[in-house]
């Protein structure tokens, strides 16, 4: 996951924005009484099982017969749950410039409502195992339970929530599911393939920002989630996401804080990452935030110790850290 990162040495502390409230009520009006929201409950024990059931496939590389297995079983489940599911087969060029097969799965919710907001994350899983500790495991595949699967496993069950409990009826949701976010060049190799004018991850999104499942398609904002199932997390405004979307950052955080998430989403500056919502800002313009765990004492740069590791299994998954941030996003969604 990704690449391109440069950490920030320092910490700047960012106000939240406050809503303006008004300071009285006319006269000859009533105050009208704030609607309330019905939030389901997130159920931190069904993400970890659909965690699980993509791990159980191996790693989910592009062009393999786990990747295609894993492939029909999204599909499938999001059916379950969706208005719509469409498969979205792209070929594309890799860092080597040999061409590549995928496939970015996107579930509908309300497709006639005009309101929409986009909740993504990654499939795949990385090739190669090249921060491994162990150079025997640096070409080995992942499976990519953190890096991947904690994203799509809490995203599943957000779908399935939007089924039991339809969403309000002026918003429409779309789950899209990135394929080849994570199959950039060996780190061996990334001085040799290094080109500043092309990006080699985050290829689904890259494709989907250009040509989206419906034409013309737009959304209020998007919210990407990548590496959000580790114990004890680290979730910082990520610094692209500050600068394309501050006001979507600020307002995930804000209600991070009113279900006293504050001690896991921090008021700090994380770094500047490369993933799938940098070509949904740059491309499709769409106002789009990565709620990614940032560790800054990794050995790993600021990623977990895990990424790009063969420990990045099932054993690493944190069931709290999933139902944590499940129940964050059906409350921002849900209050919308």
């Amino acid at each position: 996951m990704k690449k391109t990162l440069i950490t920030i040495l320092a910490v700047l502390l960012l106000a939240s924005c406050g809503e303006k409230q008004p300071q009285g009520t006319p006269q000859g009006k009533k105050e009208e009484s704030k609607k309330t929201v019905s939030v389901p409950n997130f159920n931190a024990d069904s993400a970890y099982q659909f965690v699980a059931k993509q791990t159980q496939y191996g790693p989910r590389v592009p062009e393999t017969q786990a990747h295609a297995a894993c492939a029909e079983w999204l599909t499938e489940k999001l059916s379950d749950f969706a208005d719509t599911v469409i498969v979205q087969d792209f070929r594309t060029r890799l860092f080597n410039g040999n061409g590549i097969d995928g496939k970015n799965i996107v579930a509908v919710f309300h497709p006639e409502a005009k309101k929409r907001i986009v909740l993504c994350a990654h499939w795949d899983s990385r090739p190669f195992a090249d921060h491994d500790a162990d150079e025997a495991n640096s070409r080995k595949p992942i499976d990519g339970a953190n890096d991947g699967a904690s994203g799509v496993g809490v995203l599943l069950e957000c779908a399935r929530q939007f089924k039991m409990q339809p969403l309000p009826e002026n918003l429409g949701v779309d789950i899209v599911l990135f394929d080849l976010e994570d199959y950039g060049p060996h780190q061996e190799d990334a001085e040799k393939f290094y080109d500043d004018r092309v990006n080699y991850w985050a290829l689904g999104s890259q494709h989907w920002s250009k040509t989206p499942h419906v034409y013309g398609y737009k959304a209020y904002y998007g919210i990407l989630l990548d590496m959000v199932g580790g114990s004890n997390p680290n979730f910082p405004k990520e610094y692209y996401s500050q600068g394309y979307a501050a006001w979507v950052s600020n307002k995930v955080w804000r209600k991070a804080y009113d279900l006293g998430y504050r001690p896991y989403f921090t008021n700090e500056m994380g770094a500047m990452v490369s993933d799938d919502h940098i070509p949904m800002n740059q491309i499709a313009g769409i106002p789009t935030i990565d709620i990614i765990d940032l560790q800054e004492n990794s050995s790993n740069g600021c990623f977990p110790e895990v990424w790009h590791t063969i420990n990045d299994n099932l054993e690493h998954i944190d069931k709290e850290t999933l139902g944590m941030v499940g129940d964050l996003l059906l409350h921002v969604v849900y209050e919308e």
